[in-house]
């Protein structure tokens, strides 16, 4: 027998991940009177990471939860971007766009992730039960309510469980079956590491390529203040993360140690700093694809459910927006996850769908780039031919629902 609906106030959701998708999705649950914990298994919020866009209906969403403001005060703020040679001889400049960020006249934010993680957050209040130093062990579910035991033995009841962990969710792992079932690799993978800013770079990114090689070359580009710099480097390979990657971070240093063996102007150097930094992070651009988002009472947000890359720049973008989607169709039904769970797909896959295809867009055109040894301007370099602007003056054109309108106070 279909059980009636609750009250928000009467519903609790368990959000797993607290990184963009998760604190955002817990902001607005919270000011619709949901009753929400948020599980991560980091000891805090997870320090590190590469900068990350905050793009189109995001930008709306940031603004509807008041935080814009404070995006902008810690933005990277980058003014240009260099590419260099091995000699790190200046072959070309741009005050009028980043390989990182896009074209710097436009109202998108670059922010570091850590630096948003922590605003939205901050955010949320008191009234937001975090978990930290945690996660899901077991999960199971039937008609009125999922049960779950964490890692450190506590057992706990929700009504309705999000699995907001990341595009290798251990959500999704326990609820819809192994990662390779919907992981499709792109053929390359992405490093970053914080390194100090030993280049005196003051808001500026520089590029040092290496055409003609299985690797990208590296970036560096200055943040919080030209007080610290982060490293990036990139790797071709079609062998996909189970085959490639190793588990261990010592190992994934090796490697990148390794592919970049030889490398010119502060290669070296940047190989050095990564052995002592704790926040490297080595990972595969992969999309994830499934049918359907939920399962019963659980269901998947951001790269848990559809990522689309780091080649499409709009992880952070996909997040947020569908963060505030889905709180909205849970408000709007009143807690009934049936109807919630088929409006926030119903709603958002068009625009997941043509995020994907704008990350394949753009990783084509840097294959072409890398293979062609083209000129020396960054493969990465975003959104320069027509097909690329045309999907994403798309992504930027869409609307978002005004929840918040239709939200009646005391329901």
């Amino acid at each position: 027998m279909r059980r009636e609906s609750k009250s928000p106030k009467n519903v609790s959701v368990l959000i797993s991940g607290a990184s963009i998708g998760g604190p955002t999705l817990a902001y607005w649950l919270n000011q619709y009177g949901f009753r929400v914990t948020v599980v991560e298994r980091w000891v805090g919020l997870r320090p590190g990471g590469q900068a990350i866009d905050v793009r189109g209906p995001a930008l709306e969403v940031a603004e509807r939860m008041g935080v814009l403001d404070e995006m902008r005060r810690r933005s990277t703020d980058l003014r240009g971007m260099s590419v260099v040679d091995d000699d790190g001889e200046e072959l070309f400049r741009s005050t009028e766009h980043t390989v990182s960020g896009g074209q710097i006249a436009s109202p998108d934010v670059e922010i570091l992730r850590d630096d948003l993680a922590r605003i939205l957050y901050d955010a949320g209040g008191s009234d937001i039960e975090y978990l930290f130093g945690d996660s899901i062990a077991t999960i199971e579910q039937d008609d009125d309510e999922v049960r779950v035991v964490f890692d450190s033995g506590t057992s706990r009841t929700f009504d309705l469980v999000v699995g907001a962990d990341g595009v290798h969710s251990h959500t999704r792992g326990l609820v819809f079956g192994p990662e390779e079932d919907y992981l499709r690799h792109l053929g390359a993978y992405l490093g970053v590491w914080t390194v100090p800013n030993h280049l005196g770079l003051d808001r500026w990114e520089v590029i040092y390529q290496m055409p003609g090689r299985d690797v990208w070359g590296a970036m560096v580009m200055s943040v919080r203040g030209n007080s610290e710099a982060r490293a990036f480097i990139g790797i071709e390979s079609d062998r996909p993360p189970a085959r490639f990657l190793p588990r261990d971070t010592v190992e994934q240093k090796h490697l990148v140690a390794g592919a970049y063996e030889g490398a010119g102007w502060e290669v070296p150097r940047l190989l050095k700093e990564m052995w002592d930094a704790p926040d490297f992070h080595l990972d595969a651009l992969a999309q994830i694809h499934l049918d359907s988002w939920s399962h019963g009472r659980i269901t998947l947000l951001g790269d848990a459910g559809y990522c689309a890359s780091p080649a499409s720049g709009q992880g952070t973008t996909m997040a947020m927006t569908a963060a505030y989607i889905l709180a909205g169709e849970l408000d709007a039904a009143l807690g009934d996850h049936r109807t919630a769970f088929a409006a926030y797909e119903r709603e958002l896959r068009d625009f997941v769908a043509l995020n994907q295809e704008f990350a394949l867009i753009n990783r084509a055109a840097m294959r072409a780039k890398q293979e062609a040894a083209a000129d020396q301007v960054a493969p990465l370099a975003p959104h320069e031919d027509d097909a690329s602007a045309a999907v994403f003056a798309k992504l930027n054109a869409f609307r978002l629902k005004d929840y918040q309108a239709a939200s009646v106070p005391g329901d």
